[in-house]
C-alpha cells in the first residue's frame, strides 16, 4: 500500500515508529530492537522507519534491520536513504537492492555534511533531497515520503527558504512529510498551515519524541534545533538526575502534545522511541 494510502485511511492516526540499526554486535542488537518492536505493535503501527547513516555510513546494518522487521514482525518498513556525496550508480544499486526485496517505501533524505570531513564535496548528482526524489519516482515505483521541520532546518536562511525546498520535493513526487521532531504544537500547525499557502497539499505527520532522560533534552537542541518549552525544560532541570522521574514528566508531556494533535485532526503520529518501547507504548495507551 502507498504511502498516499495508508495517510487516507479511515482508520485514524496513522501509527509509525522509527529505530536506528545497531552499529556493532548487529545480530544481539538487533534482536533486542526487535523485541522493543513487538512491545510496540500491538498498536498496530503502517510503518517503521530504518535510519540510515550520512552518506551510506550505516548502509548495510540498516537494510538488515529493515528486512528483520519486514520478514520477522510482518510489518512495511520504510528504510531512510541519504544521497550527500552519492553517484547515480550508488544510489541506482541500493534502489535495486530495495526493489528486489519487495519493499514498497523509502524516505528519500539529503543527509547531514560529514562532520569529520572538513573537505567535504557535494555530488553534483544529488545536492538537494529533491533531487533524489527525482530520481527515485523516474526510476521505481517506490512510495517516498522527505523530511519536513516545522522549527525550520538548521542550514535553511529562512522558514519561506525551507518550505520552497519543501514543495520541490513535494512536486519531484513526495507522498508523504514526516516531520522533525518538536516539542511545541503551534510551530507545527504554523509549518502545515503556511505549507498549505505554498501548495504543499499531502499528510504532514507529527514527530513526537517522549523524553526519558535530561541528556536527551541537551542534544536535542543542539542536534535538531528542538526548541523546549521553557517549563518543560524548568521542570526537567528539577529532577536531571532521576531518569524515572524525567521518563514521567515526559511521557505526561508527550501524551497531552499527542492528544491535542489528535484532537486537530492529524492523519498520522511518528514516533521516535530511541529503540526503547516503554515510555512511547505509555503515551500510546494514555492516547487511543
Amino acid at each position: 500500500m502507498s504511502l498516499k494510502k495508508i495517510y487516507t485511511n479511515l482508520q485514524k492516526p496513522i501509527i509509525s515508529f522509527e529505530v536506528s540499526p545497531p552499529k556493532k554486535d548487529f545480530e544481539a542488537n538487533s534482536e533486542k530492537i526487535l523485541e522493543e518492536l513487538r512491545i510496540l505493535k500491538q498498536f498496530q503501527p503502517a510503518l517503521i522507519s530504518v535510519t540510515y547513516g550520512a552518506g551510506g555510513s550505516n548502509q548495510t546494518n540498516s537494510f538488515e534491520m529493515a528486512l528483520k522487521i519486514k520478514n520477522e514482525l510482518n510489518i512495511d518498513v520504510m528504510p531512510h536513504f541519504t544521497c550527500i556525496g552519492a553517484t547515480k550508480e550508488k544510489v541506482s544499486d541500493y534502489l535495486k537492492l530495495v526493489t528486489d526485496n519487495g519493499l514498497k517505501h523509502i524516505l528519500a533524505l539529503r543527509g547531514d555534511i560529514p562532520q569529520n570531513d572538513p573537505d567535504f564535496v557535494f555530488n553534483e548528482d544529488f545536492k538537494f533531497a529533491s533531487d533524489l526524489v527525482d530520481f527515485i519516482k523516474e526510476r521505481t515505483d517506490l512510495s517516498i515520503g522527505v523530511a519536513g521541520y516545522p522549527e525550520i532546518h538548521r542550514e535553511s536562511a529562512s522558514q519561506d527558504d525551507d518550505l520552497k525546498n519543501l514543495k520541490k520535493k513535494v512536486d519531484a513526487g513526495a507522498e508523504a512529510i514526516v516531520t522533525q521532531l518538536f516539542f511545541n504544537n503551534d510551530d507545527y500547525f504554523k509549518f502545515v498551515e503556511k505549507s498549505h499557502k505554498t501548495g504543499i497539499n499531502i499528510p504532514i505527520i507529527p514527530g513526537i519524541l517522549p523524553l526519558t532522560t535530561f541528556r536527551q533534552v541537551e542534544f536535542m537542541a543542539v542536534m535538531c534545533g528542538a526548541k523546549v518549552p521553557t517549563k518543560l525544560a524548568s521542570k526537567l532541570e528539577k529532577h536531571k538526575d532521576d531518569n524515572a522521574a524525567v521518563t514521567e514528566i515526559g511521557i505526561e508531556f508527550a501524551s497531552n502534545q499527542c492528544q491535542e494533535l489528535i484532537a486537530s485532526g492529524v492523519a498520522g503520529l511518528h514516533f521516535y522511541p530511541l529503540n526503547k518501547a516503554h515510555a512511547t507504548k505509555v503515551v500510546l495507551e494514555n492516547v487511543l
